[in-house]
């Protein structure tokens, strides 16, 4: 009886969000980012594995809970994945397992690179059906909405996790990856930037992904770099026109208007991605304003992923996360 009225309390694993797994992404994100610091600002080491550990924990135990939700609810896990939006957020678990790929490999090549290879697998077959389907026809424009870019950012993230992998064909499948993600991506983002400006707003609970639209120039950045070995025109090209899309997004997505859940977490990574971009960029150009910018941004993630992590523990434990 104590067993069931505290599942009662807290909820059932029955309404385990997906998007919850842009979590591992956000905190994966972070833990790169202050390894990039500790180059740049000279900060501890210890930060980045703290954060590292968490990520590992959190992806465990949301994948634990997933994957009893799966076996104990089908029909559940069936709908989120045929939903023209939801569907998208399954991206969020393979794009986890590529940055985890990086935050192992740190410690151990061998476990990072089997990692690396199982998601890019995945990423790949991911991104096929998501593509393959919306090409199927007869689709809402008001689902034209930013996290149809999520499983597309997840073939860029191959090659961001993929570039110390030293098998030989990882370098044509970086290539390959930043073909497909970055072309994809383009016809995305105008679709999307046109049933913004042309169609109704986006409902509250999706207002929080719109900082996903700059994602695929940040990433896009720390893949290319990561595929040529160093920084030119385009690469920066890429990062600027990342930075001034978050600037403008920022200031329309955190209002207090918008209620806070677990959706929210979609503004982790893309923040992590536009962190560890400007740590790379002032470490390669040592300038003081990139350096500032890139000390900001990388506050503006820590502050922005505790308060989602306080918050998120907050609406697990008074059954708001898990209500149906």
């Amino acid at each position: 009886m104590v067993a069931i009225e505290k599942q009662r309390s807290i909820g059932s694993i029955e309404f385990l969000p997906i998007n919850l797994f842009a979590s591992v992404m956000g905190i994966s994100g972070l833990s790169l980012a202050w390894r990039e610091a500790s180059k740049l600002f000279g900060t501890p080491a210890v930060i980045s594995d703290i954060c590292g550990i968490i990520a590992i924990v959190v992806f465990i135990a949301l994948s634990i809970g997933y994957i009893s939700k799966w076996v104990l609810y089908p029909q559940k896990v069936k709908g989120e994945f045929t939903h023209p939006i939801l569907g998208n957020f399954f991206g969020t678990i393979t794009i986890s397992m590529l940055l985890l790929s990086s935050v192992v490999g740190h410690y151990s090549e061998g476990t990072g690179q089997v990692i690396w290879i199982i998601g890019t697998i995945l990423t790949l077959v991911l991104s096929f059906v998501f593509v393959s389907r919306l090409l199927s026809g007869n689709n809402e424009p008001g689902n034209t909405v930013p996290p149809l870019l999520i499983p597309v950012v997840g073939t860029l993230d191959i090659s961001v996790a993929g570039g110390t992998i030293p098998f030989r064909w990882a370098h044509e499948i970086n290539l390959m990856t930043l073909a497909i993600g970055g072309i994809i991506a383009l016809f995305f983002l105008i679709l999307i930037f046109s049933r913004l400006i042309h169609h109704a707003p986006l409902p509250l609970g999706l207002i929080p992904s719109m900082i996903i639209m700059m994602a695929p120039f940040e990433v896009g950045f720390l893949g290319y770099t990561n595929y040529v070995q160093r920084i030119d025109p385009f690469a920066s090209v890429l990062f600027y026109s990342g930075l001034f899309l978050f600037i403008v997004l920022f200031f329309k997505v955190f209002k207090k208007s918008t209620a806070f859940s677990a959706s929210w977490w979609a503004v982790s990574f893309p923040i992590a991605a536009l962190s560890n971009a400007a740590l790379k960029y002032a470490l390669f150009l040592d300038s003081w304003p990139l350096i500032a910018i890139a000390g900001v941004i990388l506050a503006l993630l820590s502050v922005v992923l505790l308060v989602l992590f306080i918050r998120t523990i907050n609406i697990l434990l008074n059954g708001k996360l898990l209500k149906g």
